[in-house]
């Protein structure tokens, strides 16, 4: 599909997608939120595509926030709409994606844009990005999942602090708060990134969507996540990734997994 908001380049199983709105700093809309869902959903039945990275274009902004334009008049229940029915179509969804997705920030990652970033399965970001919720400098709250994940991320304390200040923090910051895994120079971030997302090519795709789910279900409310572990954990002895695993392992040899 082609979109006017977003761009994709697939090389070597990695789809690199990127939020491409310059001219508002790469801001979130509503038509942005829309195509960031759709290319996810033709990448998740796109066999093809085993890793994702989401990043932002230029050298400025990985995503500014959202685009304050499109609700600054909104009424309470307009709100809450915009806030459940963006939850649902992307964050939620790049959150329990079955395919790994790693977040490339490259520049400024606020408000909607750390939220998405958040939601990712992890971050990697370069020495020069800056970080922050900065929604209650507006009267708002995030609403995008910011105050969940953030907390969980950076711990209760931490997470309290940067959303009440309102505060951005730099790359080393985010670093030593466990919000990002890595720091990069803004040359070598997407480099970086590849260098990870192949390394996870290397392993067995199914046993992967299985993590995520089982990872997840540590943080969703009324889930047991080390009942949904011992679930899938026995669910992957039926896979011909677990007997080609165990095979290669045994026969001292380097795993060739189906559909690679």
């Amino acid at each position: 599909m082609s979109y006017y908001n977003i761009s994709e380049e697939l090389e070597d199983a990695i789809l690199t997608i990127r939020i491409d709105r310059p001219q508002k700093l790469n801001a979130l809309n509503r038509e942005t939120i829309q195509e960031l869902h759709e290319a996810l959903k033709e990448a998740r039945e796109d066999e093809e595509v085993k890793v994702i990275i989401l990043t932002g274009a230029g050298e400025k902004a990985f995503v500014a926030g959202a685009d304050i334009s499109e609700f600054a008049d909104f009424s309470p229940k307009e709100g809450k709409r915009l806030a459940a029915e963006g939850q649902e179509k992307l964050f939620n969804y790049v959150a329990e994606f079955p395919k790994p997705i790693i977040a490339a920030i490259n520049g400024f990652a606020l408000g909607g844009g750390l939220e998405l970033a958040m939601a990712a399965h992890f971050r990697i970001a370069c020495d020069n990005a800056k970080m922050g919720l900065p929604e209650t400098s507006l009267g708002v709250i995030p609403g995008y999942g910011g105050t969940q994940r953030l907390p969980q991320l950076v711990g209760k304390g931490r997470a309290m602090e940067m959303i009440m200040t309102a505060g951005m923090i730099d790359a080393n910051q985010a670093l030593q708060y466990n919000l990002v895994n890595h720091v990069t120079e803004v040359e070598d971030l997407l480099d970086f990134t590849k260098e990870i997302a192949r390394k996870i090519l290397r392993n067995s795709t199914v046993a992967i969507c299985n993590a995520i789910s089982a990872i997840n279900a540590n943080y969703e409310p009324g889930k047991d996540g080390f009942g949904v572990e011992i679930d899938m954990f026995g669910k992957s002895f039926g896979t011909e990734d677990f007997k080609e695993g165990t095979t290669a392992f045994l026969n001292k040899r380097k795993a060739e997994f189906p559909g690679k």
